[in-house]
Parts: structure tokens; C-alpha cells; sequence
């Protein structure tokens, strides 16, 4: 299992839940992998939990330097784990970044930053990885969209649009993966309380990175192709496509 991004929340509880049997070797790929040890224990210790008295292994947890925004380094990442390993049964995309919505108005540079991360980075890196996936013959990828962009708000304008890309994106590519062997899951969370959020006040429906994981991780098992989280959102954001756009301009974050 490879998790892009082995410093997010979400990303490390879904290789916790599964450490062990299901991934027994779990690579945690972010900036400053010397300092992923409390996510690599984390992982570790799910691990051998999930394999106490079944026979098995403990999970084997690798960190390695990864940063999403050099574009050059993908394919290269993605070779040195497959030569060590084999193959990537689960690569889990879990980096982005929410940014500034206000400076990111005024300043293009941060503004491009963030769609850079959020889409370019992400449409690169997940490229590389179907056509890995793709030569194997079999495998699995997790994207992680956001309900932000299935209607892109006044209020995160920003990153929104890149979600909404990257949603576009996924679900096209999931499309070109049928009858490969390879699967994409897309997850859409809405308000995630977690360290990207940490001071903003939770929005209606949020969900913690344990529930998203656990939903993940459901459909992964179950093999559905798209997940919201909570599922209620999928019923609401039915409705709020057709409010009209003078009444969603006002729309809060």
C-alpha cells in the first residue's frame, strides 16, 4: 500500500485499518519523511494488532521523501517502490492543501499554488500510477475529492475549482480503468475537522478523519466505485444544484 501524502490524517488512518492482513507492507510518502515516525508507529501498531493471533506478520512500515509539487519526481517514486516491492496493490492520493481563499484573491501566485497542488500535482501523479497499475494488470487507486467542488461556492472559490477539476478528472479516468483489473474509488468528504481545518468552526455535516477512513475503507471492501461522506451529502447536494445563483452566491463555506 502506498499512501501519497503520508503525513495526512485520513491517509494514515486508512493504512491503519489496513495494516496487516489486507497491506502488509505500507509505504508513507510525504516532505520530511524523517519526521513520520508517530504516523509509521501508528501504522505499525495497527498492524500487529490486526495480525495478533491470526498467524501472520506484522505490518512493515517504509517512509520515504515525497513532494507532490515537483512533478519530475513521481514516476521515479513510483519505480523504487515497485522495485522493492513488486507491485502497488493500493495507492491512496491523500496531499492537497486548502490555502488562503483571501489572499488567494488577490495573489495569483498563491492562487495558482493551490490549484497546482490540488489538481496539477494530482492529475500528474495519478497518471503515473494507472499506467503502473495499468502494466500489473490489477490494483486499486483512492482519490479524494470534496463536496467543495460539486458546486464550486463563493466562499472557497479557489479550492473548490480544483476539487471540482480533480472530481472531473477521477471520474473520467475510472471510466478509461474499466475492465483493466484497475479500480478507482472517488471519495467526496464534506467539512473534515481535522489539522487542515484546525481553528474554523465546523460546518453542517462535518465528519472526523476516522469516519472518512472508515467509509474509504468500506468501499474499497465493497468495491463501489464513489463514496460521500457523510452519504447524506449526496442527497443535499442533489437539492443545493438547483438552487438559483443568486441564492448560492451567499452560500456560507
Amino acid at each position: 500500500m502506498l499512501v501519497l501524502g503520508g503525513r495526512s490524517e485520513i491517509g494514515v488512518a486508512v493504512a491503519e485499518r489496513l495494516a496487516g492482513r489486507e497491506a502488509g507492507t505500507v509505504v508513507l510518502a510525504a516532505r520530511r519523511s524523517d519526521d513520520l515516525s508517530a504516523e509509521a508507529d501508528a501504522v505499525r501498531a495497527a498492524g500487529a494488532a490486526e495480525s495478533s493471533g491470526r498467524g501472520t506478520s506484522s505490518c512493515t512500515v517504509e517512509t520515504v521523501e515525497f513532494d507532490a509539487d515537483d512533478l519530475t519526481s513521481h514516476r521515479t517514486l513510483i519505480d523504487d517502490v515497485v522495485a522493492r516491492h513488486g507491485r502497488i496493490d493500493v495507492a491512496v492520493v491523500a496531499f492537497g492543501i486548502l490555502g488562503d481563499q483571501a489572499r488567494a484573491e488577490t495573489d495569483a501566485a498563491h492562487a495558482a499554488a493551490i490549484v497546482h497542488t490540488d489538481y496539477l500535482a494530482q492529475v500528474h501523479v495519478l497518471t503515473e500510477l494507472a499506467t503502473t497499475l495499468r502494466g500489473q494488470g490489477s490494483g486499486a487507486l483512492v482519490v479524494y475529492s470534496s463536496v467543495a467542488g460539486v458546486r464550486v461556492r463563493r466562499a472557497n472559490y479557489v479550492y473548490g475549482s480544483a476539487k471540482a477539476g480533480l472530481d472531473g478528472f477521477a471520474s473520467g479516468l475510472a471510466d478509461a480503468l474499466h475492465g483493466t483489473g484497475v479500480r478507482l474509488l472517488v471519495v467526496r468528504p464534506g467539512f473534515v475537522v481535522g489539522r487542515m481545518t484546525d481553528g474554523m468552526s465546523p460546518a453542517p455535516l462535518s465528519s472526523t478523519p476516522d469516519q472518512v477512513a472508515d467509509a474509504t475503507v468500506a468501499a474499497l471492501r465493497s468495491g463501489r466505485s464513489d463514496v460521500w461522506v457523510p452519504g447524506t451529502l449526496r442527497l443535499l447536494f442533489a437539492v443545493l444544484r438547483l438552487l438559483p445563483r443568486a441564492v448560492w452566491r451567499r452560500m456560507p463555506r
